[in-house]
């Protein structure tokens, strides 16, 4: 370890400290259609989306844990701000696949410039994260495709998050986060 750590070493580097800032944004935004959710009484989807707030903010400690290994000074930015005003239950199910989409793509890209500069310790730490990121989006699209089924009876909707999506996650072979995941 050296006594001054680098900003940023590669595009790679550079990418996955964009990320942090996406990855803070997609917890901002999951806190804001859960709150949303909570206010319409509909208590499984917002516990849902409190809980994908927290995967991301863990996400985010897992990439600087990986930057404090590898001795890379981390500076966090500011993040958008989150829609919190939707018309109906569809509204922020949609916002969040069209999330997850792009946080795939996201993804993909850092893993494949990881690969095309040769930092194989990158390219292994993005590995869990695209398998992360593949079960996030088929959630998501599970989660639609049954908002569109349940239509206006919010119940079903409701009870299939509980009996459906409320599971413990995989978090087998995670990368480590910084501070301790929550």
């Amino acid at each position: 370890m050296s006594s001054h750590p680098e900003f940023l070493r590669s595009k790679f580097h550079g990418l996955l400290h964009d990320q942090i800032r996406h990855e803070f944004d997609a917890e901002h935004q999951y806190i804001a259609i859960a709150v949303w959710f909570d206010n319409a009484d509909l208590p499984q989807l917002a516990k849902h989306f409190y809980a994908q707030a927290v995967e991301e903010r863990n996400h985010v400690m897992m990439i600087v844990q990986y930057f404090l290994d590898r001795d890379i000074s981390v500076e966090l930015s500011g993040i958008d701000a989150a829609k919190s005003h939707f018309e109906n239950v569809r509204e922020p199910t949609a916002l969040a696949f069209a999330q997850e989409k792009n946080v795939t793509e996201q993804i993909v890209q850092l893993a494949s410039t990881a690969r095309e500069e040769g930092d194989y310790l990158g390219e292994q730490f993005m590995q869990w994260f695209m398998k992360e990121q593949m079960e996030e989006a088929a959630n998501m699209t599970t989660l639609l495709t049954i908002a569109d089924r349940a239509g206006s009876n919010l119940f079903d909707l409701e009870d299939f998050v509980a009996r459906e999506m409320s599971g413990p996650s995989d978090a087998s072979g995670a990368p480590s986060t910084a501070g301790g995941s929550i």
